[in-house]
């Protein structure tokens, strides 16, 4: 696992949900890329109404139809990690938004053994 804490970069990816990458969904591509190249931690938010570039509106409200929500892929690790990784975004990343922001990481910290250590709350067992 990778330890990290003080100042790192955070990257947010901006897709839309139908965005693929060979048949995947990129923001799934994203994700494994990012596990591959060894970074601390990725998450995948989808929205529930946006609009890009394009100025189109996109939304999940019942009355209209969802198609491509926003979707926001965010990924924090050091900034010598984070910046190594941005040649993999130039080639999966067509259309969308790329941020990249300081941060600070106060705490990182996995679950240390096995699936029962941590009770109902996700807090860890003594």
């Amino acid at each position: 696992m990778t330890s990290l804490t003080g100042r790192a970069l955070r990257l947010t990816v901006y897709i839309g949900e139908d965005d693929t990458w060979h048949h995947k969904p990129l923001y799934s591509e994203i994700v494994h890329r990012a596990h591959a190249a060894g970074l601390a931690g990725a998450s995948v938010f989808r929205g529930i109404e946006g609009f890009g570039a394009s100025s189109r509106i996109h939304t999940s409200r019942l009355l209209s139809l969802s198609e491509d929500l926003p979707v926001a892929v965010v990924v924090v690790d050091t900034e010598e990690r984070v910046r190594a990784f941005l040649p993999q975004l130039d080639e999966l990343v067509g259309e969308g938004l790329v941020t990249l922001e300081e941060c600070e990481v106060v705490r990182y910290v996995g679950r240390a053994g096995g699936q029962g250590d941590t009770d109902p709350k996700g807090k860890k067992s003594l």
